[in-house]
């Protein structure tokens, strides 16, 4: 094998891709070799055994718009040259048969649905691929043993792709998000394009381009979903370390899992008008059972209240009996809005590293935006937002609004003649 190949390093994410596998998926930012890797694996592959691959994207007007430059360039690269034979159409092994052929989903889609014999489908620029096409292609590639090879670069969160493999993972997957760090060979010129992002950051003129020139860099080059600053709903945060004080009076707060739904426990501080997220515990599909551990996984989740979602009264009542301080908290109408209000009014949230989830989730919680017009709606998506539900919540006794019910005590009332 040439030289600067990741797929025979076992610390690759890449090595996977040699093996079996029905959907094999690698996401991420720029220059991370995701194309340049997949086409070495799938020359290699053909040159051992006797496959068909369909080569795929959304859109693809002619030959130029496909892959078939990317694996002639890795055919060379090999040395495997005088294996091949390439057409303007097509690429064949003169061996073992192998062959590659070029379509586009979106204009072919009844030449899609008659093939057969498929043994890799790859699709690249998956992020353009719409759910029909999915739909279409992958009960198209039924040969026993046969698998659906995905690359990409995010755009929207909601995008079909992004949802089908990363969200929503399915059965009998490997999913790797590779980004630029994972690319040992990671070229001078792209170094100098990200340097010159990071400069952005720097040099930007106030705080709105500033957090702009983040958002710009965490897409391109860390491969995250496209954000649109004006849209997110928490407004100044940021990721770093911090000391705890020594009267630290810590607060913990609770969100159930619904469904595809994380249960969240998450445990901060408030000091000096500022928030400070220490530790989350996040689990998806977490039985009752399992609840108990998942909470013990942050230490402090017996010796100190925790205020959780109401909408469980009995999952409430299984965590009191097993030894959690744990309470509802309220709820009135409008209680997210003024929570979202109460979390922007500090002057700053820092985040810990470590905590990853509610990290990714202060990126993506937004307010909805009006795909035509590109306004931002007065919309909350419901969407991102269980550890941000779970930090409202335990911030219950802070959090005043105008809708929230009045709590009088008996004596009061007395005195009113009530």
């Amino acid at each position: 094998m040439a030289s600067e190949s990741l797929l025979l390093d076992e610390a690759s994410p890449f090595s996977q891709l040699l093996t079996p596998a029905r959907y094999k998926c690698f996401w991420g930012g720029r220059g991370s070799a995701k194309s340049w890797t997949v086409a070495e694996a799938l020359v290699l592959i053909a040159d051992s055994c006797s496959v068909r691959v369909l080569c795929a994207r959304e859109f693809q007007n002619s030959i130029a718009d496909s892959v078939h430059r990317l694996l002639c360039d890795q055919i060379e690269r090999l040395g495997l040259a005088h294996r091949f034979t390439v057409t303007d159409k097509s690429i064949l092994h003169k061996a073992t048969g192998s062959e590659f052929i070029f379509k586009g989903l979106h204009r072919n889609i009844r030449e899609i649905k008659s093939l057969e014999g498929i043994d890799i489908a790859w699709v690249e620029e998956a992020q353009s691929v719409t759910k029909n096409s999915w739909e279409i292609l992958i009960p198209t590639i039924r040969k026993e043993g046969s698998e659906i090879w995905a690359t990409f670069n995010p755009d929207e969160e909601d995008d079909p792709t992004y949802q089908r493999f990363v969200v929503h993972t399915p059965p009998d997957a490997i999913v790797h998000k590779v980004n630029f760090s994972d690319n040992p060979y990671f070229p001078d010129v792209l170094e100098r394009e990200r340097q010159y992002y990071l400069e952005l950051i720097e040099t930007a003129p106030d705080d709105a381009a500033r957090e702009q020139a983040q958002a710009d860099y965490d897409h391109v080059w860390e491969g995250m979903t496209r954000r649109r600053i004006g849209s997110a709903i928490i407004k100044r945060w940021r990721i770093a370390d911090f000391d705890i004080p020594k009267d630290v009076r810590w607060l913990h707060g609770a969100d159930w899992g619904f469904a595809n739904d994380p249960t969240a426990l998450i445990r901060f501080f408030v000091h000096n008008q500022r928030l400070y997220i220490d530790s989350e515990a996040f689990g998806h599909g977490v039985e009752i059972d399992d609840t108990p551990a998942l909470f013990d996984s942050i230490d402090t989740a017996r010796d100190w209240p925790i205020k959780a979602d109401s909408a469980r009264p009995e999952t409430i009542s299984y965590m009191k009996r097993q030894g959690f301080n744990i309470s509802a908290a309220d709820k009135w109408p409008g209680s997210v809005e003024d929570g979202i209000a109460h979390l922007n009014g500090f002057k700053e949230i820092i985040i810990r590293p470590r905590c990853k989830h509610i990290a990714r989730e202060a990126r993506l919680y937004s307010y909805k935006v009006d795909k035509v017009t590109g306004e931002i709606l007065p919309i909350i998506v419901d969407a991102h937002n269980h550890g941000w539900d779970a930090v409202r919540y335990g911030l219950d006794k802070y959090i005043k609004g105008k809708g929230r019910p009045m709590r009088v005590s008996k004596q009061t009332l007395n005195k009113a003649g009530r």
